[in-house]
């Protein structure tokens, strides 16, 4: 598939994401190159982004969203209610969406994969009605998305990441939670709870191994053990997803969670912190179309709608 002749792309470019003014260029170009006529708008704030989606969405038959997971996110409600298809350029520091949909992490590559205009229905995940693609956390993540300098991220990526996590492990305490799945009420001790949408997360970890970002379901994770340095012995299982085989990870799969702290706790979601426990999750099926590799394969599978 090609877009019609004059199709009109709104495109929403965040400077601040850690490669997003080498991108605006090129990618520009392929799509004006395609035949789209290209409108350019910058955003500095991840609330900026979701405005000019409202504001500028009538002009435009397309979106197109230059930056990193925390931006796309934080487009998704705005792009939802226009109706429109969601085109990615990878721009940020994990890019785990684009991974998880096989999108290029090449500028260029990726504009093309918007000009071929292959659609692709995924779900979409929200917490306290905030959206996500790839997963929302408390505890651990949380802690590293508030303690990680965005210079320290812009400058060093992935190695910046993993720095800051050393830093966060060593201090790091159990929290009581309590997880509400279909009525049913759990009380755990934690050092993380993860409930995952798509299927990549944290620059290549695995929700869960059978995970899908179009399946209507969320994946849960929640680390119980006493002593987080066996994390080390885990990150292979992370890697793959088969970490619920070890039995001091819980795993849920549902379409609704709620999870509530004795105190308020932040919630992490694509690298960004954007509300508190108390915490509703749910899932919103198939809500957006991207633009994806028309060989994009998302596997949708048949589960038991939980299991532990």
């Amino acid at each position: 598939m090609s877009w019609p002749t004059g199709t009109r792309a709104l495109l929403l470019h965040n400077a601040k994401a850690r490669q997003g003014e080498a991108a605006l260029q090129p990618v520009r170009d392929r799509l004006e190159s395609g035949g789209l006529a290209v409108t350019v708008e910058p955003f500095e704030s991840l609330p900026e982004i979701a405005r000019d989606v409202t504001r500028l969405h009538r002009e435009a038959n397309l979106v197109v969203v230059c930056g990193g997971d925390g931006s796309i996110s934080s487009a998704a409600p705005a792009i939802i209610e226009s109706g429109l298809p969601l085109g990615i350029i990878p721009a940020g520091t994990a890019n785990d969406l684009a991974r998880t949909l096989s999108i290029p992490l090449d500028f260029g590559a990726a504009a093309d994969v918007i000009v071929d205009g292959h659609k692709r229905p995924i779900d979409v995940g929200t917490v306290n009605g905030h959206a996500f693609f790839n997963v929302a956390s408390i505890g651990l993540s949380s802690e590293l998305a508030q303690k990680l300098d965005p210079a320290i991220k812009k400058r060093f990526g992935r190695l910046g990441y993993a720095v800051a996590a050393l830093r966060i492990l060593a201090g790091a305490d159990r929290f009581r939670a309590k997880i509400i799945e279909k009525g049913r009420s759990i009380e755990v001790g934690t050092y993380q709870i993860a409930i995952g949408n798509g299927r990549l997360y944290g620059g290549g970890n695995i929700v869960e191994e059978n995970a899908a970002i179009d399946d209507g379901t969320l994946d849960l994770y929640s680390l119980e053990m006493r002593n987080l340095w066996k994390l080390a012995l885990m990150l292979r299982a992370f890697r793959s997803g088969t970490h619920g085989a070890w039995k001091e990870v819980r795993t849920a799969r549902c379409v609704e969670f709620d999870i509530d702290t004795r105190r308020p706790m932040p919630i992490n979601t694509d690298g960004e912190i954007v509300t508190a426990t108390p915490a509703h999750f749910k899932v919103l099926p198939r809500a957006i179309s991207v633009i994806a590799p028309c060989d994009c394969l998302l596997t949708p599978r048949q589960f038991p709608m939980y299991h532990h």
